[in-house]
């Protein structure tokens, strides 16, 4: 079934009989050549990209909930490249780039609103960081502008410019950056996926695996032994607890980010502001709400949702950069549980087991890059050589010294 135009005319004319189910929801197979472990955003986007774009067969994608439960419907739906450093900037601008053909690649409306974000500046020496991130951007075939303080004026007069900590100086703008309907992505990806023949397979949690003199047979799960080639992991958060079957402990740290949504208003905000001296970023959805977030948690936990510290600090970001919210009433609140790598930086690896592959420790930055770590990924596993994008995102990078610090905090996770 192809989505169309005249597709919801002729439904509508029809009583909207011919509508089916979007994917399939099959029986787990007693073996693949590839098994990605995690139904979210980046496990489906990397199943789609292997059928598609790599042309492989016989692949399962395993979900312990339902497709999408996780950090993929749980987070504030920004995508940007704004990034600084020569091991992640080109993997973010081809990331933006498959976002901008992605509702015509798999025929499904994700809402991919390219409204533009800005990272306002406070200080002397941001406005100098800030210069040279723009340079690195538009090296590496991105955009960006540099506004002065009656740039960022012209967009957003009712902001806080006078604020004595933190007076608004400018900005870095890129048009290209935005949001996009984060559940929509997963259910395109899932739809595009099941076209091409992967079976979704859900509430099939994994449990342990079977591995014989150092290579990967296959996976234990709550619905049977599943045999495969090749398995990738990709769990965001849970990654740890799920690499632990194959005896493996991963430069990484769980942590919980939280976002909130704010009761609908009148338009306020048409692009993304982001408040880089409290870490508060903010949109407006389509029904009016403000979304936004800002730290996480500071402490290791699985849990899909946070404490009242973190929301007292985001709500005091959100009004030292704009006053006028402070009467606006917090709809609702939800946790994401971020992999949190000791670099800030993720990882796109083939692991020491022969056969058994991992994604993860995306940090703050696993929505945006869906696409290309799916691509990646898919990448990786048909070709067992790394995307060019992604030549820097492997674990020894560790061992060896050559970290992608994008913030400067060293290597404590819970910093970045």
């Amino acid at each position: 079934m192809r989505y169309s135009g005249w597709r919801i005319i002729k439904e509508a004319l029809t009583g909207h009989k011919g509508w089916g189910p979007v994917w399939r929801d099959p029986a787990p197979k007693s073996e693949y050549d590839y098994i990605i472990v995690g139904g979210g955003g980046h496990g489906l986007a990397t199943a789609y990209y292997l059928a598609k774009q790599f042309r492989q067969a016989r692949i399962a994608v395993l979900e312990k909930s339902y497709l999408g439960s996780g950090n993929v419907g749980r987070n504030t739906t920004i995508i940007r490249s704004n990034y600084l450093l020569p091991g992640n900037e080109p993997f973010y601008e081809f990331s933006l780039k498959l976002w901008e053909g992605l509702e015509q690649d798999f025929n499904y409306n994700a809402m991919v609103s390219q409204r533009g974000i800005v990272n306002l500046i406070h200080t002397d020496a941001a406005r100098d960081a800030a210069t040279r991130r723009g340079n690195a951007m538009i090296l590496n075939g991105a955009d960006a502008v540099l506004l002065d303080r009656e740039g960022v004026r012209a967009m957003y007069p009712w902001l806080n410019f006078d604020d004595a900590r933190f007076p608004i100086k400018g900005g870095l703008l890129q048009k290209r950056g935005g949001t996009v309907r984060h559940d929509a992505v997963a259910w395109g990806y899932a739809r595009g996926a099941d076209l091409a023949g992967v079976d979704l397979i859900q509430n099939c949690e994994v449990t342990g695996m079977r591995i014989e003199n150092g290579r990967i047979l296959g996976v234990e799960t709550s619905r049977g032994y599943i045999g495969a080639k090749k398995v990738g992991v990709a769990v965001a958060g849970s990654s740890g607890r799920v690499m632990a079957h194959a005896g493996m402990r991963l430069p990484i740290e769980s942590h919980v980010l939280q976002a909130f949504v704010s009761e609908g208003l009148k338009p306020l905000i048409d692009g993304v502001i982001t408040f880089g001296a409290g870490h508060f970023y903010v949109s407006q959805s389509d029904k009016g709400g403000l979304v936004f977030g800002g730290d996480i948690d500071g402490y290791n936990s699985y849990a899909q949702r946070g404490n009242l510290p973190v929301i007292e600090d985001v709500a005091e970001g959100g009004m030292a950069l704009m006053p006028a919210i402070g009467r606006a009433r917090l709809l609702r609140a939800w946790g994401g549980i971020m992999d949190m790598s000791m670099d800030g930086s993720p990882i796109i690896d083939k692991t020491p087991i022969e056969g058994l592959y991992f994604n993860g420790g995306w940090c703050y930055g696993g929505f945006k890059a869906t696409p290309a770590s799916g691509w990646c990924f898919a990448h990786l596993l048909a070709t067992d050589t790394p995307h060019p994008t992604a030549t820097a995102y492997r674990f020894d990078r560790f061992l060896k010294g050559a970290m992608i610090d994008e913030k400067g905090q060293g290597a404590q996770p819970n910093l970045h």
